[in-house]
């Protein structure tokens, strides 16, 4: 994900894509811990 984000800043300048690009390299890790999370609390009583 980080290669494809700085591949599109690269190409296009867009400072919101770099602010996204920044982001997920100082928490690569929350975006997967958020996927897992999200299945276990899927059921609602």
């Amino acid at each position: 994900m980080i290669e494809l984000t700085w591949k599109v800043f690269s190409k296009t300048g867009c400072i919101e894509t770099y602010l996204l690009l920044k982001e997920l390299e100082e928490e690569p890790f929350m975006y997967e811990l958020e996927k897992s999370d999200g299945s276990e609390s899927s059921t609602v009583e």
